[in-house]
């Protein structure tokens, strides 16, 4: 995965094969397969190009169907399915060695005025300076060097703020599936607000899935096969993603080996955006958990 937010520009700098057509490029990686939150990003974007630019982003809808693979390049088809007075719909499809393996539908608005009112960033939360980077508490959590994980996720920088089980979250029992953390790119990016929009895109994909296992004690990648199936995004107001973003997620729901996460991104005190997945949490057996471990 991208290891500088360079990188992660160049991952979302699509080529235009022909008008609504694009390639994207894969960055080295040592996963299995490509991360949802880069296809995500890269459909949006792909969208976004084929949109008039006083438009914006206020929703997506994704649905990933095939685990893609981090060895050939992807290529997004983007649908104009109506551009009306004031909205705009796209459809993409992203298909790799000639299957699909994603689709996303995003709603596109021209800007205008209306009544206004949005939930308050939660009290008492500490600055991200003050807490740890989340590499260092999976580490802790896991066993695992800090630097796996930032060998991946390096033009991410993201903080542990706590979840509803270790700590560092008020009580709450109509909620027993709590965490948050603070992110951010770990270097600026350009000004444009559509690289923005994707860079979140893929920023929410990262520990969103990770709040449906909080109560029970296990780790993603470690002791559960995770992958996600869907993912929807509202944006409500500007933002900048290389500043930092309060990234409160809570679990309402894990049966049936699903996990289901909702959260919201507050930056500057203001709730900028929603963010709902629904993912496979499924349980190792003790053998592929020793596996894992070796």
């Amino acid at each position: 995965m991208p290891q500088s937010v360079d990188e992660l520009i160049a991952l979302l700098d699509l080529e235009e094969i022909e008008v609504g057509l694009y390639r994207a490029r894969q960055p080295r990686s040592r996963l299995q397969r490509v991360f949802g939150g880069q296809v995500l990003a890269q459909a949006l974007l792909a969208a976004s190009r084929t949109v008039p630019p006083d438009r914006t982003v206020h929703s997506l809808h994704a649905y990933f169907l095939v685990a893609g693979r981090t060895d050939l390049p992807l290529v997004y088809d983007v649908e104009a399915v109506r551009d009306g007075g004031s909205f705009s719909s796209r459809r993409v499809v992203a298909r790799q060695a000639g299957k699909v393996i994603f689709y996303l539908s995003a709603s596109f608005h021209l800007l205008e005025d209306g009544y206004e009112h949005a939930d308050p960033v939660p009290d008492g939360v500490p600055a991200p300076e003050n807490c740890p980077r989340l590499s260092e508490a999976l580490a802790k959590a896991s066993g695992r060097p800090a630097s796996a994980w930032e060998e991946e996720w390096g033009a991410i920088d993201a903080r542990y703020v706590g979840d509803s089980r270790l700590g560092g979250l008020p009580l709450d029992p109509e909620h027993p599936a709590r965490a948050r953390v603070w992110v951010r790119t770990s270097s600026a990016l350009p000004d444009d607000p559509r690289l923005h929009e994707a860079a979140l895109a893929f920023i929410s994909d990262l520990t969103l899935l990770s709040a449906s296992t909080v109560p029970h004690g296990v780790l993603i990648g470690q002791d559960v096969q995770a992958a996600s199936i869907d993912h929807a995004m509202w944006f409500h107001r500007p933002f900048r993603a290389d500043e930092w973003l309060l990234y409160d997620q809570i679990s309402p729901s894990a049966n049936r080996a699903l996990g289901l996460s909702t959260a919201r991104l507050f930056q500057h005190g203001t709730l900028v955006s929603d963010v709902a997945q629904e993912g496979l949490i499924r349980p190792l057996s003790p053998e592929r958990r020793s596996r894992g471990r070796a």
